[in-house]
């Protein structure tokens, strides 16, 4: 469960100073050359870096609470000379991940090593996150196939200490439809489930109750900016994108560098529980263990024992007879009214009335190439004024491979000054047609604008013949040389494009010819026309072996692509003591 840096959570400011303190605290005892320093954790674990700026497109998890605890400061390895049976000790089970729920955080590592290679996303971060959203799915409570037993919820984000989030799914996934709420063990809230979700476990559906489909959405979540998990920068942006706030930072580095020194799988069911929320005001279950004590050896953290908190002092009771005016006595202090509650601002978002098109050109490109043109929405009051800072998604739908830049089919860019959110750049993919992009205000349910977009066939403007050597066969015979021709579009190899090749009647005549050179298809027929042809990466295309009737005289074959290429090549059929003929017939018709 999470939380918007800046935002005021529920009993949210006392909760974030402590948490902040721990935070601190831990790393100051870890610091190197501090007493009991564990050189496996790093010295910051992000505390005093700087906060990048806010990616855009928001966060997976709405303004919602998560759970703070800090991992233990011994080494998460069971001890060696430990034996089944013997108490575990706090490391040892913290370290122990729900074994389904491992195995999800690890099958979504492998899928986006294949498919997102660049992300170097380790799976400790997933389970780290796993661990501050929802203590790994409550320990692990989840079935065979990896559901969750039973939903699990964040509070309903009404604006009442939380985000405004009305309902944007009709209540289908958190059972609420009037304000969204985060749900899962990764807790995503529904609007970011609708384009975010993935099938992580090949059962045909994405479920965010379940913790393969819920682990695989939450990596290609963090992976969606093309950021490197291997790098600072990279790992720093892909978390503050789940949650802008550095405390959230710190706290998933955290469990991230305890996962990566040492983990192990443990029964469905048995996790531990985490023990506080981010928006809960109870004393934290642990606190970073104290410096070494005088005469321990370097490195040893002895079993805390903490203690008792002392007894408030009880408050005094109010005399149950106070002196009124004029008895002698002092009056009580009267009670300071409290001050009216301002009425609530809209946010951003609340205030825009509809989506209007910013001037977006005609949307076409041919397949595999990027649109020459992007796609501009502005966002309008009622009474037509812009307004920015609004989060806008655009949605690619329709039976197509088109995508935004990096493969993604959804994008969420905020509004400028002007209130306009120019979406990515689109990418062509192979299939034709056309293909729309929605769009809507994230949060707000406004009348919106949508966009056509077209993809066309790969083409080439100009077919030419590569060789200039006469084709020539004798009759009954086969032509020694295979016609090769080359394709390009706007001077450049137009690879990939389909290709028609027909012999025809003349050259006013494109009919097909019923006499002459022939193609054979698989099974040895006669075929006087070639389709579903395709040059190749450098845009060339060889035909088939041509072969020859018993009709001499000089044919044509004309091979055509779209786009407008056209190359007409000649073929003449002669007897092996014939004279070469001085130039072809005008007619190019077979003559007996």
């Amino acid at each position: 469960m999470a939380a918007h840096f800046g935002r005021r959570l529920r009993k949210g400011a006392a909760t974030t100073a402590v948490a902040a303190a721990a935070v601190a605290a831990l790393s100051a005892s870890q610091a190197p050359g501090a007493a009991g320093e564990d050189p496996g954790r790093p010295a910051s674990a992000g505390v005093g870096t700087p906060v990048p700026d806010a990616p855009s497109g928001g966060d997976a998890t709405g303004n919602s609470p998560y759970y703070t605890d800090l991992p233990p400061l011994n080494s998460p390895n069971p001890s060696p000379s430990s034996k089944a049976g013997d108490p575990v000790a706090r490391g040892e089970a913290e370290a122990g991940i729900p074994a389904t729920v491992l195995d999800a955080y690890k099958k979504a590592e492998a899928e986006l090593r294949s498919s997102k290679p660049g992300c170097n996303l380790p799976w400790q971060l997933l389970a780290a996150i796993g661990k501050v959203e929802s203590g790994q799915a409550r320990g692990g409570r989840v079935d065979a196939d990896g559901t969750t037993l039973g939903r699990i919820l964040g509070p309903q984000l009404d604006g009442n200490g939380f985000a405004l989030i009305k309902d944007t799914d009709h209540g289908e996934f958190d059972g609420n439809s009037h304000y969204d709420q985060a749900i899962g063990p990764m807790q995503f809230i529904p609007s970011t489930w609708a384009w975010a979700g993935r099938d992580g476990n090949a059962d045909g559906k994405a479920d965010p109750n379940n913790v393969y489909d819920a682990a695989l959405a939450a990596g290609h979540y963090l992976c969606r900016n093309d950021w490197d998990m291997s790098t600072e920068p990279g790992l720093h942006s892909a978390i503050l994108s789940y949650n802008n706030s550095q405390d959230y930072l710190n706290l998933v580095l955290n469990w991230l560098h305890y996962y990566r020194k040492g983990t192990h799988s443990v029964p469905d069911g048995s996790g531990g529980a985490p023990g506080r929320r981010s928006d809960d005001g109870t004393p934290r279950p642990h606190t970073p263990a104290p410096a070494d004590p005088p005469g321990t050896k370097p490195g040893h953290q002895p079993d805390p024992k903490p203690k008792p908190a002392p007894k408030p002092a009880p408050e005094p009771k109010p005399d149950p007879k106070p002196q009124q005016p004029g008895g002698g006595g002092q009056s009580p202090d009267p009670q300071p009214s409290e001050p009216p509650v301002p009425p609530k601002q809209p946010t951003p978002s609340e205030t825009v009335d509809h989506l209007e098109d910013a001037g977006t050109a005609q949307l076409t490109a041919m397949a595999g190439d990027a649109f020459g043109e992007r796609i501009g929405t502005r966002a309008e009051t009622r009474a037509g004024t812009a307004v920015a800072k609004v989060r806008i998604r655009f949605t690619i739908t329709g039976d197509t491979d088109a995508a935004f830049a990096g493969g993604e089919s959804v994008a969420t860019v905020a509004t400028d000054a002007k209130g306009v959110a120019l979406a990515p750049a689109l990418q062509a993919g192979e299939k034709t047609g056309d293909f729309k992009v929605t769009t809507a205000v994230v949060g707000h349910q406004v009348k919106a604008v949508g966009y056509t977009a077209t993809v066309t066939a790969r083409a080439a403007d100009t077919l030419s013949r590569t060789g200039d050597t006469e084709l020539t066969c004798t009759p009954g015979g086969e032509f020694a040389e295979q016609v090769q021709v080359e394709a390009t579009y706007k001077g450049a190899a137009a690879d990939r494009v389909a290709a028609t090749a027909t012999l025809i009647r003349t050259a006013d005549d494109a009919t097909e010819n019923d006499k002459g050179p022939y193609f054979k298809d698989a099974d040895g027929r006669t075929v006087r026309t070639l389709t579903g042809l395709m040059t190749d990466s450098e845009g060339r295309l060889t035909l088939p072996e041509l072969y020859a009737d018993d009709t001499t005289g000089t044919f044509l074959l004309r091979v055509t692509t779209p786009g407008g290429g056209t190359v007409t090549v000649e073929l003449r059929v002669a007897a092996a003591d014939a004279p070469a003929s001085p130039s072809p017939s005008p007619s190019a018709t077979a003559t007996s």
